[in-house]
């Protein structure tokens, strides 16, 4: 890294964190003040005539108090109220000058500062984290240049193709008017009937059916930038671009069983989980990809590019990995930061442009405008995490919340009293200039026919699972169409998807007591094997592993499990019936980190049961139990020689399950197990 580089990375790494450190503030060992900065003499008791007479007016600090605590809660999300957000940088593997002149996809050198905000869609903000759902995956890039979001979800397509029905949609998603309920499911009657009556939904109903609506880990999690954006370069050239971002610990989901069990034990599942990894330092990392298209080969494809419920097959149309993204600081209040920061696809550098796909055309005015109502108004650019790292110059002026002190008196252009200044730029010398793109046509309502094929890829996604993928998704199908109370919605749906996979909705015909559909085989065969989970990366880091102890545990066996485990980069946390130190059997003692009670089985990712002689029925039944639903949701399980009894016969042999064989030499295999997060070929029945 040359000198220059090496500066300009340092500058633009830091420049965010010096701007928004003038706005931290450490309360600890100060004098208690007003918001004015008057210091405090009382907070105990208001200002009243008399011990026990009236609250008088002039109280001003309790008047200050009270008001600020009334408006303490801003109006939340209308969709993505459930979230959380961390600090990171983005590093470019290779510039990408070639397709776009954006600054920050140039220099490998530079670290450009980010934000990036995770959430689930449907549910209120104190819903919890493992419903079934979309998980948005909206980034904030501080580049030299300006902000630019890429607001982006975990599936790479969406439900609607215009964003004249995204207001029906969410209607139709959220709890229904007359109980208001279901919380953060689509469960129920008014979704499964607009989902029949609206089929461009097809596509992405059956990736929220399928595990990618279940993810183990925002750390675990894909992200897309769902619409068909343009690169534009130096001498102007347009390049279609899709955006990716990849999981460096590749992509995994919970079961369903386990979804339902954790949103009562930790409703925070994932939101802690993030936090807690880059509190101990396990950094998430992610690959960032896009996929191009010349603008010659628009209509290459057998679908629209603009089409949202579309994706371009990775075996297609290939995935340039170009950068990576690493999450590597919490919040230090999570109002300021992560409730307050404001994203909108309109917000874009030169050399990211727009298409004219009519989802993200609409989204262009929807951001803008839930911000203003949100965050009181046209200023809230200026909150700390939602300003630039550049200086903003122009005319715009006062409004809620205004914390620029202009001090130029001219507020309008064209001008002479400031030279004509803020003034333009031109594209050669930075500035924004869109793409010009020749269009012609009336002013219609209408939708291209190109869009009307809703179930060609809807099949290829259904096609391209393995086959406990496909199990799951008959499954959750069948669960959530059992909760719709109009039989006739039922039977729509299951014609509906017919028209995807025949065999598919007749198993879900069954389960939810409708005719099979009524449809020839399906003529569509096409697979894409990057979309099953089956083909991800597959290995142990960071994944929870619960080590459970009994008094009279040997030491020995002890350490070699405790030594494999952080060797392979696993994080173990010992479990018994008490806090209280545990004594082996050479008298050496472990401190447990969770009870039976303060942790569930659903919450680790496998277990280890290590046993001594001194091992009552308490423990044998909670022990018997974390083993039995670890089992039941298909993760690893290794026991000891000693604790073998607490095994049922029948698990013994079957995949991921390790019994000590007497010769200590069981934790390879153990480790091994645990890579594969996941063992299908696992005989569940037998419980």
């Amino acid at each position: 890294m040359n000198k220059e580089s090496s500066k300009a990375s340092k500058d633009i790494k830091n420049l965010k964190n010096q701007q928004l450190d003038q706005f931290r503030v450490e309360d600890k060992g100060k004098n208690l003040t007003t918001n004015q900065g008057v210091m405090v003499a009382e907070d105990e008791f208001s200002l009243k005539i008399g011990e026990r007479g009236p609250t008088i007016m002039e109280d001003f600090h309790f008047r200050e108090k009270l008001t600020h605590f009334d408006h303490e809660r801003i109006p939340e999300r209308v969709v993505h109220a459930r979230g959380t957000g961390v600090h990171g940088e983005f590093q470019l593997y290779e510039s990408m000058k070639e397709y776009t002149k954006a600054a920050f996809l140039q220099d490998p050198n530079v670290k450009t500062p980010l934000f990036v905000r995770f959430s689930t869609v449907v549910g209120f903000r104190g819903s919890a984290d493992t419903v079934r759902d979309v998980r948005g995956f909206a980034i904030k890039f501080y580049t030299e240049e300006g902000n630019y979001d890429l607001v982006a979800n975990n599936f790479p397509v969406f439900f609607i193709q215009d964003a004249i029905k995204f207001p029906d949609f969410v209607h139709a998603i959220k709890p229904e008017p007359d109980t208001e309920v279901p919380q953060a499911s689509a469960a129920h009657d008014t979704l499964w009937d607009f989902v029949a009556n609206n089929q461009e939904t097809a596509h992405t109903i059956i990736w929220a059916m399928s595990d990618r609506a279940l993810p183990r880990s925002y750390r675990m999690m894909e992200g897309f930038g769902v619409h068909t954006f343009r690169f534009i370069n130096e001498q102007g050239k347009s390049t279609f671009v899709k955006f990716h971002i990849k999981p460096l610990l590749g992509v995994h989901s919970l079961v369903w069983d386990e979804t339902q069990k954790i949103a009562g034990k930790d409703p925070d599942f994932n939101r802690k989980d993030l936090q807690e990894a880059i509190a101990n330092g396990n950094y998430p990392e992610y690959e960032v990809g896009v996929q191009l298209l010349a603008e010659e080969d628009e209509f290459n494809l057998d679908f629209d590019i603009l089409d949202a419920t579309k994706l371009w097959p990775e075996e297609d149309v290939p995935v340039k990995i170009i950068g990576k993204i690493t999450l590597n600081k919490n919040v230090d209040n999570f109002f300021a930061e992560v409730e307050q920061i404001a994203f909108h696809p309109g917000h874009v550098v030169p050399g990211i442009d727009f298409t004219n796909d009519p989802l993200l055309q609409g989204r262009l005015f929807s951001y803008l405008d839930t911000q203003l109502i949100r965050l009181g108004g046209p200023n809230f650019h200026e909150i700390p995490i939602n300003r630039p790292v550049v200086q903003f110059h122009n005319n715009q002026r006062d409004g809620f919340h205004r914390q620029t002190i202009n001090t130029n008196m001219v507020s309008y252009h064209n001008n002479s009293l400031s030279d004509n200044t803020p003034k333009t730029v031109s594209p050669q010398e930075g500035g924004y200039a869109h793409y010009e793109e020749q269009v012609s046509g009336s002013k219609i309502r209408a939708r291209s026919e190109s869009f009307k094929d809703h179930f060609s890829q809807t099949a290829m996604f259904y096609n391209s699972m393995s086959n406990p993928e496909k199990q799951h998704i008959i499954d959750a199908f069948s669960f959530e169409l059992s909760s719709v109370k109009d039989k006739g919605i039922r039977q729509q749906v299951v014609n509906m998807f017919g028209n995807a996979n025949i065999d598919m909705m007749t198993k879900v015909a069954q389960n939810i007591g409708v005719e099979p559909p009524i449809a020839e085989e399906s003529k569509y065969t096409k697979i894409s094997p990057a979309l099953s989970q089956e083909n991800t990366i597959k290995k142990p880091d960071t994944l929870k592993i619960g080590v459970i102890i009994s008094e009279g545990y040997n030491t020995d066996e002890f350490n070699t499990v405790m030594k494999a485990l952080q060797d392979a980069k696993t994080m173990p946390e010992i479990i018994s019936s008490t806090l209280s130190p545990v004594k082996g059997a050479d008298g050496k003692e472990q401190l447990p980190k969770s009870t039976f009670v303060s942790t569930h089985a659903v919450l680790l990712d496998g277990i280890c049961v290590l046993t001594g002689c001194k091992v009552n029925d308490e423990f044998k039944t909670n022990a018997m139990n974390f083993i039995q639903e670890t089992y039941r949701h298909y993760k690893p399980i290794a026991i000891s020689k000693a604790a073998s009894e607490f095994l049922k016969p029948e698990m013994k042999g079957q995949p991921g399950v390790t019994v000590d064989d007497g010769k200590g030499q069981y934790t390879s295999k153990f480790i091994a197990d645990i890579s594969m997060h996941r063992h299908w070929d696992r005989n569940i029945n037998i419980l």
